[in-house]
């Protein structure tokens, strides 16, 4: 009797308060029904058995689940994580950049401010993941008590029971040819890195000296003011790039149209590109004879040099990007 008392007990403190007793007579009834006359403790225990874990008994009485996300909404609930997260960790990166390059301290380098972006950002993104991940969760453990239904079908992400004529609406993704959210995301994240850096370049690119406090600017690059006056060109580079990123996150994978934007876009970038680096005035005479110096060469020489240099290493990127968008598009449609 004791083992039933027991059994009876860590049922009852799991029961909704209103309809326990009653609850708790249906199941001692149910027990004694199943015990023979003379029961000993072997066969106590064999009922206990199968009347199963006082828990999961208990369960079945109550209105709400035992679970935090159960089945039905978990699929919408990790899909929801899934998205959330990499926007509001890069969300939380670019801001963590433009504050640190448009407010930077006095005491502090380009490499400094590198630095802090990396320690903190990892801080960030961390922070930024407990908040997404409480607040979604928390949201969906409500939504999961609120549901009364007794079907607990998983749902889809949009929140609709599967049937076969959602399949329609599926675009087929070759694995060779799919984007990943990740590749999105960095893009979104560089563009704000080196726009930054074009606005403040005359803060940041240049001579750092070590001075026995650590390093300091001492002699800016660029001119800018020649930077600035080319700013509506810059400001088009800028949207293609974002308008590239969100076509990608559209489309999740290579097509036509994604290869000849990006065609479009790195054309445009490097022709204006070549248009600034090539003006007049651009670089700093100091800079240039601090560094024909350093290499023991002509000023005009170092010049020239570091201008094809540059504009060669550019250029080479750019024609490796067109080409490998349409690599990846041409080799998703040679497997389908």
């Amino acid at each position: 009797m004791k083992l039933i008392e027991v059994y009876l007990q860590e049922v009852e403190r799991r029961l909704p308060e209103k309809n326990r007793e009653d609850i708790l007579l249906e199941i001692r009834s149910t027990i004694e029904d199943m015990l023979p006359d003379d029961y000993t403790e072997e066969n106590v225990k064999e009922v206990l058995k199968q009347m199963g874990n006082p828990v999961l008994l208990a369960a079945g009485y109550r209105d709400r689940p035992m679970h935090l996300i159960g089945p039905r909404y978990y699929d919408m609930y990790i899909s929801l994580i899934k998205m959330i997260l990499p926007i509001a960790a890069v969300i939380s990166l670019i801001s963590l950049t433009a504050e640190s390059f448009f407010s930077p301290e006095e005491s502090n380098s380009a490499l400094d401010i590198i630095i802090t972006i990396f320690a903190e950002g990892i801080w960030r993104v961390i922070e930024v993941g407990i908040q997404v991940f409480f607040w979604v969760t928390l949201t969906f453990a409500l939504i999961e008590r609120a549901d009364k239904k007794i079907d607990q079908q998983p749902l889809t992400p949009h929140g609709q029971e599967w049937t076969p004529d959602q399949l329609k609406a599926v675009t087929y993704v070759p694995k060779k040819r799919a984007i990943p959210l990740w590749e999105v995301f960095v893009g979104l994240f560089w563009t704000a890195v080196w726009s930054t850096v074009y606005f403040n370049a005359d803060q940041l690119l240049g001579v750092y000296e070590n001075h026995g406090d650590g390093l300091t600017f001492v002699i800016p690059s660029l001119n800018q003011e020649v930077l600035n006056s080319f700013w509506p060109a810059v400001i088009v580079v800028i949207g293609l790039e974002i308008g590239f990123a969100l076509y990608k996150l559209l489309k999740r994978q290579w097509t036509a149209g994604l290869a000849w934007y990006n065609t479009i876009h790195e054309v445009t970038a490097t022709l204006i590109f070549i248009i600034i680096i090539t003006s007049s005035g651009l670089f700093n005479p100091e800079f240039i004879s601090y560094m024909a110096d350093l290499f023991n060469v002509a000023p005009e020489q170092f010049q020239a040099s570091f201008i094809w240099g540059i504009s060669t290493i550019f250029i080479t990127a750019a024609v490796w990007n067109c080409f490998d968008g349409f690599r990846r598009y041409k080799k998703g449609v040679s497997s389908v």
